[in-house]
């Protein structure tokens, strides 16, 4: 498909005008810039950016969202033959990527799209969208420990923000605890309460915002509803 053709239909302007936008070296196509007249895209693989902000055709967006089990990396492909996420996934005639990640020994809510807007939000570094977990750890925490992790710890090279913590139950020497963090930083959970000195035993991702896991079993995948999509894109 014809760039020009593409950007109009996916209502940024008419082909006229889109040939003057693309004169004006404000698009670019897999992250390079083009000024080139004519040029033919891939729908379906290439990512056009109009301003700084990807565009997609709309009747083109799929989002899903899944209950990663354990034991499943977080990647398109792994080079050490290790299964990944996409192996979980059914078959769509889209080519989807993750939203952000979750590693290996931790299970939950994961989204996918081929939305690059969405997926660019919601990876922002600025971008505070809430993410709840349920951690269970060895042993029992005090509510100074949990007091720590709502007030933020520092992880090594980061201080946490201010976090939502609470703790769930206390049973067989084991504690479930439910935090909500804002940021986004590698392993942070886990960072965290090692900061505490606290052994996690196992990690859920629980909800994402106000999107939640309910209904959705380990290893299941399901579309989003209309209304969860309308509250991704009002963000």
């Amino acid at each position: 498909m014809r760039l020009n053709k593409f950007m109009s239909s996916c209502g940024v302007a008419s082909r006229r005008r889109c040939d003057e936008i693309i004169s004006e070296g404000r698009v670019r196509v897999n992250a390079v810039v083009v000024k080139k007249m004519g040029i033919k895209i891939n729908p379906e693989t290439d990512i056009v950016a109009v301003d700084g902000r990807p565009i997609r055709l709309k009747g083109d967006l799929v989002y899903y969202m899944m209950n990663k089990p354990v034991g499943y990396i977080t990647s398109v492909k792994d080079p050490q033959g290790r299964k990944t996420v996409m192996e979980l996934l059914p078959a769509i005639n889209k080519r989807v990527y993750p939203v952000g990640r979750l590693d290996y020994n931790t299970s939950g809510l994961l989204l996918f799209t081929n939305d690059g807007e969405i997926t660019q939000k919601l990876m922002h570094p600025s971008f505070e969208f809430g993410k709840t977990y349920m951690v269970v750890i060895k042993g029992d925490i005090t509510e100074q420990e949990l007091q720590k992790l709502r007030d933020g710890v520092d992880i090594g090279d980061f201080v946490t923000s201010k976090a939502e913590v609470k703790k769930i139950s206390n049973l067989n020497n084991q504690s479930s605890i439910q935090i909500t963090i804002h940021e986004g930083k590698n392993r942070q959970v886990r960072r965290m309460f090692k900061a505490i000195n606290k052994s996690i035993v196992e990690l859920s991702r629980i909800a994402l915002g106000k999107l939640t896991l309910k209904g959705l079993k380990v290893g299941e995948v399901r579309e989003l509803s209309e209304e969860e999509i309308n509250y991704l894109n009002s963000l």
